[in-house]
C-alpha cells in the first residue's frame, strides 16, 4: 500500500534487460530523430541551410534505429516491449522546446550537441549490461557513432551553412527579437516610464499623501499596460511587416509599460512623504537610463543623444506633474 504513496513507478536502467535496453534504444533514437525533424521543420522557412543539416542527422539517427531493430529481430523476434526514455528512473530526458516557436538557431545548435553527448553516454552505460557479443559490439559502434556526430555535424555546418549564411542567419534572428520583443517592450517601457510622472508626481505634491499616490500610480501603470498592449496587439498582426506574433508584441509592450510606470510608484508604498519622493525620483533616472542603454545596445542610437532625448522627456513631464500638483 505504501509503494503506492513513496515508490516510483520508473524501473531503474540496471534492472533492465537485454531485450529492454535494446527497446529503449530504438525508441530513443526514434524520438531523437522525430526532434531533429521537428527542429528543421521549425527551422525551415527563415534558415533553410541549417534546416538541411538536421534533416540529414535525422537520417543518421534512422540508421541507428534500423541497425538496433535489426539486432533486436535476430535475438528476440519481432515484438518489441514498449518501454520509453521516461519509464526509467534516472535516464536524461528531452526538454521539448521543439514546440516553440520561433526557434532559436544557437539555442537549437547548443540542444543537438547536449542530445547526442547524452546518447553516446547511453550506449557505453549500455554496453555495459550486456553479455551477448553481437549487441554489445553494436551498442559500442553506436557509441563512437553518436561521439562522431559532433564533428558531423560541423562538417554539415561547414558545408551547408558557411560564416557568411551563418552571419545571416544570426541577422535574421536578432532582427526577429528586436521586431518582436525589444521594439514593443523598449515602447511600452519608454511610455509607462515617462506618461505616468505627470499623475503621479501631481497627486504627490497635490495630497502629499503616500497611499493615495501609489493607488493612483497603480491605476495608471496598469491602465496604461492594458493600453498598449491591445494597441500593440491589434494593431498589426505581423504578416506583413515580419514583426512577429501580435501576442508576443502585445504582452512585451504591455507588460514593460507596466513595469516602467510601477517602478516610480511603488516607493509610495513607504509612508514617509519626502523619503518615497526621493526614492521615486532615484527610480525614474534608473528607469531613464536604462532606456537609453537599450536604444544604444538594440537600436544602435548613439547613447549621448539617446539619454538626451530620455531625459528631457523625462523631465519636461516631471516638472508638469509637479507645477500641476502644487497649484
Amino acid at each position: 500500500m505504501l509503494s503506492r504513496f513513496f515508490g516510483s513507478s520508473r524501473r531503474s536502467f540496471a534492472s533492465l534487460s537485454e531485450q529492454e535496453i535494446l527497446a529503449l534504444a530504438i525508441s530513443s533514437e526514434e524520438d531523437d530523430a522525430r526532434i531533429y525533424l521537428a527542429y528543421a521543420d521549425g527551422l525551415r522557412e527563415e534558415f533553410p541551410q541549417s534546416a538541411k543539416i538536421f534533416e540529414q542527422m535525422a537520417e543518421e539517427e534512422h540508421g541507428h534505429r534500423d541497425s538496433l531493430i535489426e539486432q533486436h529481430r535476430r535475438r528476440f523476434g519481432d515484438n518489441i516491449p514498449l518501454i520509453r526514455r521516461e519509464h526509467v528512473s534516472g535516464y536524461y530526458d528531452r526538454k521539448p522546446d521543439w514546440l516553440v516557436r520561433p526557434l532559436g538557431i544557437e539555442k537549437v545548435r547548443e540542444t543537438a550537441a547536449q542530445m547526442e553527448e547524452q546518447a553516446y553516454r547511453f550506449y557505453i552505460e549500455a554496453a555495459k549490461n550486456v553479455t551477448d557479443a553481437g549487441t554489445r559490439k553494436l551498442l559500442g559502434d553506436l557509441a563512437q557513432d553518436e561521439k562522431k556526430h559532433e564533428h558531423r555535424a560541423i562538417e554539415l555546418e561547414t558545408k551547408l551553412t558557411p560564416s557568411s549564411v551563418q552571419d545571416e542567419e544570426q541577422a535574421a534572428e536578432r532582427k526577429q527579437l528586436i521586431l518582436t520583443y525589444i521594439q514593443p517592450g523598449l515602447a511600452g517601457l519608454m511610455d509607462g516610464s515617462v506618461s505616468t510622472l505627470a499623475p503621479i508626481f501631481a497627486a504627490a505634491f497635490a495630497t502629499q499623501d503616500t497611499w493615495q499616490t501609489f493607488l493612483i500610480g497603480l491605476s495608471a501603470s496598469v491602465g496604461a499596460g492594458i493600453s498598449m498592449g491591445f494597441t500593440e496587439a491589434a494593431h498589426d498582426d505581423g504578416k506583413l511587416s515580419g514583426r512577429g506574433s501580435p501576442i508576443k508584441r502585445g504582452l512585451a509592450s504591455g507588460i514593460m509599460t507596466t513595469i516602467g510606470g510601477l517602478g516610480h510608484a511603488l516607493p509610495y508604498l513607504i509612508t514617509d512623504f519626502w523619503t518615497a519622493t526621493y526614492l521615486a525620483i532615484f527610480i525614474v533616472f534608473v528607469e531613464l537610463w536604462a532606456i537609453a542603454y537599450i536604444q544604444k545596445r538594440y537600436m544602435e542610437t548613439p547613447f549621448l543623444r539617446a539619454a538626451f532625448q530620455v531625459v528631457l522627456g523625462g523631465a519636461l513631464v516631471f516638472a508638469a506633474g509637479v507645477l500641476i500638483g502644487s497649484a
